[in-house]
Parts: C-alpha cells; sequence; structure tokens
C-alpha cells in the first residue's frame, strides 16, 4: 500500500501498534467502508470515527480517502444544522463538536459555521433558563454551577465532562481561525464547567464530583480530555491535575487513555521528553488509531487539535 512516498504493508485489522505509524494508516485504510465512512472497529459507518480518521488522513497528506470521508460526513447533516451518531440516528449531538474540529477548508464553510452555530446553541439543561425558573418556582437555591454551562451528550440533558471538552477544543481552534466574542465566553465558561467540575484530588471524571456521598475518582481517558480543553487556563486545579495525568500516564495500559493523557500534558508543555509507549499497547479501534496518527503528527507540528 503507497502512503506518501513510503510502501507499507497493511496489518490485521484490530491490532494497529501503537509505536508504528505507518501501519496505523495502513490499518485505517484498510477499515474505510464503501460509503466513505468509518466503523469502530467494522460494520457501518459512524460520525466518530470517520471524523477521526479525516483528521488523522489529513495530517498524513492522504487526501483521496479523506475526500471520501468528508463527502459522507457533509451528506448526514441534520436539518438543525447538527449531527447525528450515524445516519439512521435522527437528533444531533455531541458529534457536532468533533465536525467542527474538521478544517472549514476541506469541510466547507457553510457546513463548519453550521456546526458552529450548533454548538453556541447548546448547553445543558440545568444552565438553560427554563430550568433555573422551573428550580426558583420550586423555591431551590440557585447554585454558582447553574451560571457555567457545559455540553450535554444529547440536548435536553445533563452537561458532561467529555463532550464538554470536545466542544471547547472545537471552539478554540475556530476562535484562533475566526475571533468572536461569542466563541470566547463559551469556552471561558466551559472551562469554568470543567474546573468545577475536578476531582477532590486532581484529574476528572465523566460528570460529578461526588456519587452517593462518596469523592469520585478520576480516570485517565477523561483527564487528559479536561487538560486538552484547558490549555491557556490558569489555576492550581490544573497543576494539581497534570500531576494525576503524569501518574496515569506512567501506568497507562490502554491505547485511548494514553492518547488523551498525551494530548492534555502537551497542551500544558508537560509531556515528559522521554515518554515511549509500553511495548503492547495496541490501538484496536479506528478512533484509538487515528489520535495515535494525530499525535505522531503533532510531533511533526501539525496539530490537528489546535494542541
Amino acid at each position: 500500500m503507497a502512503i506518501g512516498n513510503l510502501v507499507v504493508q497493511a496489518g490485521p485489522v484490530g491490532a494497529s501498534p501503537a509505536g508504528s505509524p505507518l501501519m496505523a494508516i495502513g490499518n485505517l485504510l484498510d477499515r474505510q467502508n464503501p460509503d466513505g465512512g468509518w466503523p469502530y472497529v467494522r460494520g457501518g459507518s459512524w460520525v466518530e470515527p470517520t471524523v477521526y480518521s479525516v483528521l488523522a488522513l489529513l495530517s498524513a497528506g492522504e487526501i483521496g480517502p479523506a475526500r471520501c470521508g468528508l463527502a459522507w460526513i457533509r451528506s448526514v447533516r441534520r436539518s438543525d444544522g447538527g449531527w447525528a451518531p450515524r445516519a439512521d440516528i435522527d437528533e444531533s449531538t455531541w458529534v457536532t463538536a468533533l465536525v467542527a474540529l474538521l478544517p472549514p477548508e476541506h469541510l466547507g464553510e457553510a457546513f463548519h459555521q453550521s456546526a458552529i452555530a450548533w454548538l453556541l446553541d447548546t448547553q445543558g439543561r440545568e444552565t438553560t433558563t427554563l430550568y433555573r425558573i422551573r428550580e426558583w418556582l420550586l423555591g431551590n437555591p440557585d447554585t454558582p454551577d447553574r451560571h457555567f454551562p457545559g455540553w450535554p451528550w444529547v440536548p435536553g440533558t445533563a452537561a458532561w465532562v467529555g463532550p464538554t471538552c470536545l466542544a471547547i477544543l472545537a471552539l478554540a481552534k475556530h476562535h484562533q481561525r475566526r475571533p468572536s466574542a461569542a466563541a470566547r465566553g463559551r469556552i471561558e465558561k466551559g472551562q469554568t464547567f470543567l474546573l468545577r467540575h475536578m476531582c477532590a484530588g486532581g484529574g476528572w471524571n465523566h460528570g460529578g464530583v461526588n456519587a452517593l456521598g462518596y469523592a469520585s475518582r478520576p480516570y485517565p481517558e477523561t483527564t487528559g480530555m479536561a487538560l486538552a480543553a484547558l490549555r491557556g487556563a490558569t489555576s492550581p486545579k490544573i497543576d494539581l491535575s497534570l500531576a494525576v495525568a503524569r501518574e496515569f500516564l506512567r501506568q497507562c495500559r490502554s491505547a485511548d487513555a494514553s492518547n488523551w493523557l498525551r494530548l492534555g500534558l502537551r497542551a500544558h508543555g508537560q509531556l515528559p521528553v522521554e515518554y515511549c509507549p509500553p511495548p503492547g499497547l495496541s490501538c484496536r479501534t479506528v478512533p484509538e488509531t487515528s489520535l495515535h496518527l494525530a499525535l505522531a503528527a503533532a510531533d511533526r507540528g501539525r496539530g490537528i487539535f489546535g494542541v
């Protein structure tokens, strides 16, 4: 298989070595569906793995396969300007943030602006005006959390760490290209949301800092995502979480967690220069393979996430 000016052998589907970017590209190209999209492992096309694949291939200079993926993504946009997880789902969701990460010169300016507008118009249920009025009518006290909107997985539900991180990354990348007070405001409030949802000892899980009266423990992948989204922010909490992330990375045996931890640490200039993925760390899904390729591109100064 030709990749740029190199020829490589495509490895078996489902186990691309984390230390071999060229093999990872071969595996990624092998998994593209005839419709131009990608599955998570095999089967029908989904927006999440397709966006990650396109981002990775663009960074690697594989324009042809990326164009087919972009055409599929454009074909499944919803009437509200957002994107659903796959073509047969009607409701736009968090994957719109992933689409907004795509370069507008490749996705198309109108499609990119559509994704940005959807993100700016979406927030967790707990910070909407209607919810706050309802709580006031019920006699419940106002809380600071209702003034710092994050993003939900699905509109009309509560905000969570994962979709908030991806939305911030997309808006920050857009803001660098086209500064906007609206984008800047949502980025800052989203970052405050993340800081308020940090676990007591540093790091992040998927949602609240307490569960059933007990302090929640952080997870490696969400800690890496949050740190990436907090690029440029300053807080003692970030320093605490960077220490947690470095320890997670030292013990990490998951490709997904390793990818996000490295992106998060890189965002703050804290990725250990001597770090090398441990032997046997395998990328077994399309998003894992794509993020691995994104990190290889960032090592060459082509960070597709703005990180």
